[in-house]
C-alpha cells in the first residue's frame, strides 16, 4: 500500500528504482523488503519495458524466503503496508493498471512455462544495448544465423549511447538496421528474450544493459535460403554443428 502523496493509501506491486552500483537482482530483493518486509527469491524475469536509457523496467516473478508482511504500526516512507491478496486485484485501489497484465504473465507462467528460468547475467557493458540473433530455418531442417562479419564475426548490435537520441528506445534503430540489411519481405519477427546482460561497478562494470533477443525470419518455401543482406558488412553463416543447431 502506497505511501508516496501522490498515491497514497492506493496498493500496486512492489517496485522502486535501482541505485548507482547496484545490481538488478540486488536492487529487486532490496524493494520487496522494503515494501513487503519480505525476504524473496527471483524465479525468472517475466517481462522487460524499455523507453531509453533513462527509463527500463525489469519485472520478476520471485517466491519469499523469510521475514514478515509489513503492517501498519510499521508504516514509513517506503510504504503503509503490504498484504496477500486473493481476490479479482481490480477490487483494490490500484496505483495504475499497468500491473494486471504482469499478474496475468505470472499466473500463466506458474500454470506451464513458456520458457527457462531466465535471470541477469553479471557481464560488463558499457551501454544500452540490443544484441540480435537474427535466425533462418527452413522447412527441410537447416539453419542460419546473421553475422556481423566486420573484424571478428559476432552477433549484430544496436547501442543507444548518443545524447540526442536517448530520449527513444530501441525499436526504431533495430528496424532501421533490419531495413538497411535485409528485404522487406518477409518481415523479421521477434521470438523472445534469450538474456540480460549488467555487471554494476566493478573493473569494467560500466553499468550499461545489454538485451539478447532472437528474431526469426519465415521462410517462403520448404527449402528455402535465406535472403541475401543488403549490407557488404553483414552475412549469413550456416550452422553445421549438431551441438550448436
Amino acid at each position: 500500500q502506497e505511501a508516496k502523496p501522490e498515491c497514497r493509501g492506493k496498493w500496486y506491486l512492489p517496485a522502486g528504482r535501482m541505485e548507482p552500483g547496484e545490481s538488478i537482482v540486488a536492487a529487486m530483493r532490496r524493494e520487496v523488503k522494503e515494501e513487503t518486509g519480505l525476504e524473496c527469491q527471483p524465479l525468472t524475469l517475466l517481462a522487460l519495458e524499455e523507453r531509453g536509457p533513462a527509463w527500463i523496467r525489469f519485472a520478476f516473478l520471485a517466491r519469499p524466503t523469510g521475514g514478515t508482511l509489513k503492517t501498519l504500526k510499521e508504516a514509513d516512507a517506503e510504504s503503509l503496508q503490504a498484504t496477500w491478496w486473493p481476490g479479482d486485484p481490480c477490487a483494490l485501489p490500484l496505483r495504475a493498471l499497468d500491473i494486471l497484465p504482469l499478474l496475468d504473465l505470472a499466473a500463466r507462467y506458474r500454470r506451464s512455462p513458456p520458457h527457462p528460468p531466465t535471470l541477469p547475467q553479471a557481464l560488463p557493458c558499457a551501454l544500452l544495448c540490443l544484441r540480435l540473433l537474427v535466425a533462418f530455418a527452413n522447412h527441410a531442417g537447416d539453419l542460419w544465423v546473421l553475422l556481423a562479419t566486420a573484424g571478428t564475426p559476432r552477433l549484430p548490435v544496436v547501442a543507444r549511447g548518443i545524447p540526442a537520441e536517448r530520449r527513444g528506445g530501441l525499436r526504431l534503430p533495430v528496424r532501421r538496421l533490419l531495413r538497411d540489411c535485409l528485404p522487406s519481405e518477409p518481415p523479421p519477427g521477434p521470438l523472445g528474450l534469450l538474456g540480460l546482460q549488467h555487471q554494476a561497478g566493478g573493473p569494467g562494470g560500466g553499468d550499461g544493459v545489454c538485451f539478447n533477443v532472437l528474431l526469426g525470419i519465415p521462410p517462403t518455401s520448404p527449402a528455402a535460403a535465406p535472403p541475401e543482406p543488403h549490407n557488404p558488412a553483414l552475412s549469413w553463416w550456416k550452422v553445421e554443428e549438431e551441438t550448436l543447431r
